[in-house]
């Protein structure tokens, strides 16, 4: 019977522990740090060799936005190449930010990182190479969670900066992402736990 109960237990912490998590990162989504820092660092989609991925459009309009405020003097575009292409995602974010008016000497490349935690460590490499201080991270609601816990690890003193809109829109696209995040998380927490 103490077996039976012990082995109904551990799936409801389990359970409970997920959940739990789940609701941080959703929450969490809500955070917005208006704040003026030295640079905006744009965490990396998928892009092809001629256009960004609507996801990292609307990252980069949200970066635009910061920097026609005055909110930021800089800003970072993260992403290395992707299977199939022969520039970096970096490189076709950099072109769309000249296209809508930002001026090159304002635009910093951040070119090998292929996961969000290399664009995070390559770019605190950028700030300190060029004396930046402050960054606000930018990237979906549901990703800013993780990537501001990324950020901290990373030595970055950041501040959260969700785009107003997203690619993921309907609760269909939602789900997946909040899965997706929710593994991750979860996972970086335990890999620092057990390292």
């Amino acid at each position: 019977m103490e077996k039976r109960k012990f082995l109904f237990i551990i799936p409801v912490i389990i359970l409970i522990y997920i959940i739990s998590n789940v609701v941080s990162i959703c929450t969490y989504s809500n955070v917005y740090e208006d704040k003026e820092c030295d640079v905006a660092i744009v965490l990396g989609a998928a892009c092809n060799d001629t256009e960004v991925s609507e996801v990292y459009k609307q990252r980069l309009n949200h970066a635009i936005k910061l920097y026609n405020e005055g909110k930021v003097k800089k800003l970072i575009v993260t992403g290395g190449i992707g299977a199939g292409n022969t520039r970096s995602d970096a490189d076709v974010a950099a072109e769309y930010l000249t296209e809508n008016n930002i001026p090159l000497e304002d635009i910093f490349k951040e070119d090998k990182s292929t996961i969000t935690q290399e664009n995070l460590e390559y770019s605190k490499t950028i700030m300190d190479n060029n004396k930046f201080k402050t960054a606000l991270i930018v990237s979906d609601p549901l990703h800013m969670k993780r990537s501001m816990l990324l950020s901290k690890d990373c030595d970055i003193d950041a501040f959260s900066s969700p785009t107003d809109t997203s690619a993921y829109k309907t609760l269909k696209s939602k789900i997946p992402f909040v899965a997706r995040e929710t593994f991750f998380y979860i996972g970086y927490k335990w890999y620092k736990l057990l390292n």
